[in-house]
């Protein structure tokens, strides 16, 4: 059993303490939050069944607690992942890894010298959903990969220390990592508006890979609330529509087919767009973030790099420092 002490219990807080408490391995040993209104909530949940501290301190200096999750804002993460890992606790900590790359390689480092784990939450690389989509690529059912297209709108919550691009965009960076197995663009592109706050609230993030191109689009300020995945290969294309409660991932046999020989007609199109079946592959239904922490315990327990590692996060974070440098400009 792993005694974990997770600091932070406000927007994301919660879901990591109810995904910690449902793992029968994992023993959600304390909650801290230096809001007492926090504690109170987190107190009419989980009454006695654990902990309660507004000092994060204690949490580091528990002798009985092996692991540190951390669920606060992102400013934040830098300081309280290097003091857990100085006090000797595996982290689990949420996305965006860190404020910059430099705070990142540094803790990227300092967890190597002391053999602990770091384990980055991107969430959305342990979805059942994108599992598949991987396995079809890897048996070429999708072909040649031609665009990756990502859509993730809403009305809120606007967050004052990073941009929608960095709240929103890194989901599906950290998705195209994983599909395309570590591939870094060699071009990177970007445009935003500041919207209501002191960072961009909508972001468009265009990125050139070998092969292929990707078009990312963040907003905070969106009236419809859009979680959208389009891969197009050129043998079939998925579309992964998150908002949907069934049927999240269609399979289109869709296209198109080089025409060529000597007999054709002047008018006629040398590509002709062919229209297939479409089919809803059969996905178990499983929570994301519980495979998140789970991962995180299995890393701790076998002694190996999580598969969000910081060197991953630090591949990411590199697209979005070089992409806010394209909007500063």
């Amino acid at each position: 059993m792993i005694n974990i002490g997770l600091i932070g219990f406000g927007y994301w807080g919660p879901n990591v303490a109810k995904n910690i408490h449902a793992n029968k391995e994992l023993n959600l040993y304390s909650i801290c939050d230096y809001k007492e209104d926090r504690l109170e909530k987190a107190r009419s949940v989980y009454i006695e069944q654990t902990t309660y501290e507004s000092d994060y301190k204690k949490l580091l200096q528990n002798k009985d607690i092996q692991a540190i999750a951390v669920a606060v804002e992102t400013s934040g993460h830098y300081n309280l992942v290097k003091e857990a890992l100085f006090a000797g606790k595996h982290v689990y900590v949420e996305k965006p890894f860190t404020s910059t790359v430099k705070e990142a390689e540094e803790l990227q480092e300092l967890a190597q010298e002391l053999n602990l784990i770091i384990h980055v939450d991107h969430i959305m690389i342990f979805h059942p959903v994108i599992r598949k989509i991987k396995e079809l690529i890897q048996n070429e059912e999708l072909g040649d990969i031609l665009f990756i297209d990502a859509m993730r709108m809403n009305l809120g919550q606007i967050k004052k220390d990073v941009s929608a691009m960095w709240d929103l965009a890194v989901h599906d960076l950290a998705i195209i990592d994983c599909l395309m197995d570590g591939k870094e663009p060699f071009y990177i592109n970007s445009v935003g508006e500041k919207y209501y706050n002191p960072k961009e609230s909508l972001c468009f993030l265009t990125l050139r890979y070998e092969g292929f191109i990707s078009h990312i689009q963040s907003s905070w300020i969106s009236p419809l609330k859009e979680r959208k995945l389009i891969v197009a290969g050129n043998k079939k294309m998925v579309v992964f529509d998150d908002m949907k409660t069934a049927e999240k991932l269609m399979v289109y046999d869709k296209g198109v087919n080089v025409v060529s020989g000597d007999d054709i007609e002047y008018d006629d199109y040398v590509v002709k767009t062919r229209d297939g079946d479409v089919w809803i592959p059969y996905i178990k239904q499983e929570d994301a973030l519980y495979n998140s922490i789970n991962h995180f315990r299995e890393c701790i327990l076998e002694n190996k790099q999580s598969i969000s590692n910081p060197t991953q996060a630090i591949r990411l974070q590199k697209i979005l420092e070089s992409a806010d440098e394209k909007m500063n400009k």
